[in-house]
This record gives C-alpha cells, structure tokens and sequence, in this order.
C-alpha cells in the first residue's frame, strides 16, 4: 500500500508540475471562479472567517486529543484505543516536517509568488508568476504551496491510525477536510489551485513516507521447517544392549 501510494503521488507531482508550467493560465481560470469583480474573492465574508476558523483548529484539535489520549495512558486509564509513544512520534514528526518545515518556512518564504489577492489580474498591485517562478513581488508568507490546506491534508495522518473498522472512513473524510479546506482558501483569493494540488500531494508524500517508516515491517519468508522440534535420536541404554550372561 506505502509503495503504491508514494510513486502515485510522485507521479501525480510531476503531471502537476508540467501541466501548470505548459499552461499557467489554468491557475487564474480557476481563482476566476471565486471572484466577482464588483465584490471580489467570494470567500471573504463573515462566515467565511467562521469557517476558516473551524479548518483552522480542527487539526490541531486532533493532534491535541492525540497526546491527552496518550498522557491517558501513564494515567492509568484502559481503553479500547490509546496512542502509544510511536503513533505521538508519527503524528508529531510529520505535522512538524510537512506543514512546519517544508510548507511554511522552506517555500512559503522563499517562492515569493504573490497570493491571487494581491496580483494585478485581481486588483493587486503585482504581476502574476507561475509555480516554477520565484521572482514575485512578495515578500514572505506567500502563495506557493497553501499552509492551511498542508494542516488540512495532514489529517490523514491521524486517519492512518484509526481502528481497522473505521480506517476507510477516516481517510476518506479526511481527504474531503483537506480539500474543502483547499477550497476555501481559493475563495478567499488566498491562493492558487497549484498551490493547494502542490501542498496537498507534498502533505500526503511526507504522511505516507513517515508512516511507513514507522508501521512496515519487512517479513521474511517463513521457514516450513520453523518451529517444528527436531525428532529426538533415541540413545540406547548399554544395560538394554549388553548380551545376557549366561546363567
């Protein structure tokens, strides 16, 4: 399952990349989907924020419920589900090197692509720049990849923990919170939908990778002979074995 998922979203990497190069008139088509020229990016409204807001917190909520269940444990409490140290060192490790490391401080603050809101097309006051460009008139925080939908996406990691019997569920829910939440941002003009395809799939790599550093387990062919006792050669008593003397 690791392997398949990793080259598919490696895959799914490179289409992306070439395909928003070729054509990175796709980005501002899409962003012109949430935007009104008379009232501009249709996100930003009051309950827009409100929603933001439940995006925002829900992963981190996770990851906090995460390691009070865990604390639990030491406690002294028994239940069905309780994290131990290495699901806390995945769920840790990976919100920390997806959307910590490489979203927000590798190219958040170095892709200097100017956010939709801020690019001449939609009102602002700089040109537009494709993915690959790191050229823009922004300075920090900016468009390329999405932070928020990173957070968003990374709940799979914690979906990849649940129980067996709600395991598919869990993934697929939190593959639909990733992409509303990708959504959202677009309609707030807050970033492009390379960005969101571009910090999803780096999101997921980064949980697939980590999860199968610290689940997959390589298991050797079983020896059919494994287990088995070796038959005991039975060792004759020399009292049995000695001739009878005659009487």
């Amino acid at each position: 399952m690791h392997r398949v998922g990793i080259c598919l979203i490696l895959g799914l990497l490179v289409v992306c990349g070439v395909v928003f190069a070729i054509a990175p008139e796709l980005d501002l088509a899409a962003s012109h989907l949430f935007f009104d020229a008379r009232g501009g990016f249709v996100g930003i409204t009051p309950t827009g924020e409100m929603v933001r807001k439940v995006g925002y917190i829900v992963p981190f909520g996770l990851f906090a419920g995460a390691i009070v269940l865990w604390l639990a444990r030491f406690a002294g409490f028994r239940a069905l589900w309780l994290p131990r140290w290495r699901a806390i060192a995945f769920l840790v490790l990976t919100l920390a090197l997806g959307p910590g490391l490489l979203v927000n401080t590798v190219l958040k603050d170095n892709s200097h692509r100017p956010r939709p809101v801020q690019t001449a097309e939609f009102g602002g006051p700089h040109a537009f720049r494709p993915w690959f460009r790191f050229d823009g008139g922004c300075v920090r925080n900016c468009s390329f990849v999405s932070g928020e939908a990173s957070t968003g996406f990374w709940t799979l990691a914690p979906a990849l923990l649940a129980p067996p019997q709600i395991r598919a569920a869990a993934i697929a829910a939190a593959l639909a919170f990733g992409s509303a939440v990708a959504a959202l941002r677009m309609a707030f003009g807050g970033h492009y939908l390379s960005d969101s395809l571009f910090s999803a799939l780096l999101t997921m790599l980064i949980v697939l990778a980590a999860h199968r550093f610290f689940y997959a387990r390589r298991r050797k062919p079983e020896d059919p002979d494994a287990g088995r006792e070796a038959p005991r050669q039975s060792v004759p008593d020399p009292d049995l074995r000695r001739d009878a003397a005659p009487l």
